[in-house]
């Protein structure tokens, strides 16, 4: 475990809304660790920590060892609140990871080789139907990220999850479908000329009739 993974934490043994607000005044976060049939343990982080954590992207995809009571217990940040208005980190509900956690995530797309697809070369536009797709995976092997490889892909090609290669262990939590990734579409001025010679086909066609 990376020691940039490392939260140290102090465990508090009141709760409630009271509580909470008087947790933030002194500049930290109430969170919580659940899961693994244990009892969950409430906690307290410093703030600047989670707000850089979770502002630096990744935050619940990456298991942190979290130090707390002279213990370090393995854990997934599995939701967090946010301020409505001022954007400012809340709570954070941790889940506890061992060995055998099957955990579900959402996970970044990553898309390489743009230079080698035609389709863009040409000047069309590339349509990401999902910038993250939803997987179940063995919580101790988390992909960063998958990666679409657009290379020689033209316009009017789409990229679904099946053309994806994906980690051992790493399944889509969609299964009925082989649903869509990103697209390659044809460019508006390229678009409007195939509408006009469409029109224009078709006149033709309708005037030879009236002949």
């Amino acid at each position: 475990m990376s020691q940039s993974n490392v939260l140290t934490a102090e465990a508090r043994e009141r709760v409630g809304k009271g509580s909470a607000r008087a947790i933030r005044r002194s500049g930290n976060i109430p969170a919580v660790i659940y899961g693994e049939k244990q009892p969950p343990i409430a906690i307290t982080l410093p703030y600047k920590e989670v707000f850089h954590r979770i502002h630096a992207g990744g935050f619940k995809t990456t298991i942190f060892t979290v130090k707390v009571n002279g213990q370090s217990i393995q854990a997934l940040p599995k939701d967090y609140q946010l301020d409505p208005v001022r954007g400012f980190p809340m709570h954070v509900d941790f889940l506890r990871v061992g060995r055998h956690t099957v955990v579900t995530v959402n996970v970044p797309v990553r898309f390489l080789n743009e230079e080698q697809a035609p389709g863009i070369k040409r000047g069309g536009v590339l349509n990401v139907a999902r910038h993250e797709v939803e997987f179940t995976c063995p919580a101790n092997a988390i992909p960063d990220f998958i990666e679409v490889d657009l290379t020689g892909l033209d316009i009017g090609d789409t990229v679904h999850i099946s053309a994806v290669k994906l980690p051992e262990g790493v399944t889509p939590t969609i299964t009925d479908r082989d649903f869509t990734i990103a697209s390659i579409a044809a460019p508006a001025g390229m678009k409007s000329e195939e509408s006009e010679e469409a029109a224009e086909a078709q006149a033709e066609g309708e005037s030879g009739e009236a002949e």
